[in-house]
C-alpha cells in the first residue's frame, strides 16, 4: 500500500491557518511565533516534510531582514540588535546588521541596498531626524519599523523611549541633591533624541524657576554621541568662568568623555554631579559609582522585531509607536556638590 502524502493543506487544518501561512512557515517565515510554532507542531505531527529545492525556487522575497543602527560600538545598541534578533530567530528570519556612523550618506546606500535585495522588513534607528528618508521604502510596500529614533513626517510603525519625560526626571534629581549650575551635554542637533532629552533638561529647570534656578544656555552644548564628543564639550564648560557644577550627560559614551574630563583637572564626582542618560554593565563598579538613566534596550529590539513580523504578515493596522518609560538608577555621583 502507498504511504499517503502529506500536503500543506493538511498541515493547514491541522495548525487551524491557511495554506499560505504554512508557506510562509516554511520559505523564510514571515509568521507570528505564535503562529509558526503551531504551523512546525502540526508538520511534526503529520510527517510532513517540504521539498527544499522546490520551496527556494519559489522564494521570491528574502528572508532576511535590515538593521540599521549608528553606532555598533554604543553599548545601547549592542543590547538593542541582540532584541532584535532573538524574536527574528524565533520566526527562522536572519538579521544582517549595518552600521551608519551617524552618516546620512551611508545609511542611504543602506536602505538602498535593502530595497534592491527585496530584504524581507528594515528596522533603523535614524542617523537624522531632518535627513532619513524612507519614503522609497514604504512607497515599495516595505515594512519599515523606526527604533529609538523617529525621522520627522516618516510613515512607519515607531518603538521608542520616552526621552523627554528621562531627561526630566534626571535633571529634577540633580536639583533635588543641591546642585543649581546644572549644564546638559547632548547629542546632535537634529537627532531625535539630542532633542527631546534636551527638552526634557529644560523642563525641569523651568519648573525649579522659582527656587532661583534659572535655565541658561551657556551650559548647554552639542556634541556626536561619542566619547570624544562628551569630553570636549566638558572641557567647554570648564572653561566658563562659573562652570557648572553637575552635567546631564545625553548618552553613555559622552559620559566617559566628561568623566575623563574632569579627571584632567582634579575634579570628580560627587563634587561635580555627573548623570548619564543610558546605563553600562560597569556604572555600579566605579567609585563612585555612576548614577544613570536605565533604557530598556533589549525591550527595544524586541518590540520592534514584533511590530515588524506583524507588518510582514499584512497586517492592516493603523500605524503605532510604542513608547517605553525609563528608570533612574541612583548613584553615588550625585550625591549633592562640593560645600566650603
Amino acid at each position: 500500500m502507498r504511504a499517503q502524502v502529506v500536503t500543506i493543506h493538511d498541515v493547514a487544518r491541522a495548525a487551524g491557518v491557511s495554506p499560505a501561512t504554512v508557506s510562509r512557515v516554511f520559505n523564510g517565515g514571515n509568521v507570528t511565533p505564535a503562529r509558526a510554532q503551531s504551523v512546525q507542531e502540526a508538520a511534526a505531527a503529520l510527517g510532513f516534510a517540504p521539498n527544499r529545492l522546490a520551496r527556494s525556487l519559489r522564494k521570491q522575497r528574502s528572508s532576511v531582514i535590515a538593521l540599521i543602527i549608528p553606532d555598533i560600538e554604543n553599548p545601547f545598541f549592542t543590547s538593542l540588535a541582540r532584541g532584535v534578533e532573538d524574536a527574528a530567530q524565533r520566526t527562522s528570519l536572519s538579521v544582517v546588521l549595518c552600521n551608519s556612523d551617524e552618516d546620512t550618506d551611508k545609511e542611504r546606500r543602506y536602505l538602498e541596498v535593502a530595497l534592491g535585495e527585496q530584504m524581507a522588513g528594515v528596522i533603523v534607528a535614524s542617523a537624522s531626524r531632518d535627513e532619513t528618508d524612507l519614503g522609497p521604502l514604504t512607497a515599495r510596500g516595505v515594512p519599515v519599523v523606526a527604533v529609538d529614533r523617529r525621522p520627522r513626517d516618516a510613515e512607519v510603525d515607531a518603538v521608542r523611549v520616552d526621552d523627554r519625560h528621562g531627561g526630566e526626571v534626571a535633571t529634577r534629581h540633580l536639583l533635588q541633591a543641591g546642585y543649581r549650575r546644572i549644564a546638559c551635554i547632548t547629542g546632535p542637533a537634529g537627532a531625535s533624541t539630542s532633542e527631546e532629552r534636551l527638552a526634557g533638561y529644560r523642563a525641569a529647570l523651568h519648573s525649579a524657576r522659582r527656587d532661583g534656578v534659572t535655565a541658561d544656555d551657556a551650559y548647554v552644548r552639542h556634541a556626536d554621541f561619542r566619547v570624544e564628543g562628551g569630553r570636549a564639550a566638558m572641557r567647554d564648560l570648564l572653561a566658563l568662568p562659573e562652570p557648572p557644577d553637575a552635567v546631564f550627560v545625553a548618552n553613555n559614551l559622552m559620559t566617559i568623555g566628561v568623566l575623563d574630563a574632569l579627571g584632567e583637572v582634579g575634579r570628580t564626582p560627587p563634587g561635580v554631579g555627573v548623570l548619564s542618560f543610558g546605563d553600562v554593565p560597569w556604572a555600579s563598579l566605579v567609585r563612585p559609582s555612576l548614577t544613570a538613566v536605565e533604557l530598556p534596550s533589549y525591550e527595544l529590539g524586541r518590540t520592534a522585531a514584533d511590530l515588524l513580523l506583524q507588518r510582514m504578515e499584512g497586517s492592516g493596522s493603523p500605524l503605532q509607536t510604542v513608547v517605553l518609560r525609563t528608570t533612574l538608577q541612583i548613584r553615588e555621583s550625585t550625591a549633592g556638590p562640593a560645600t566650603g
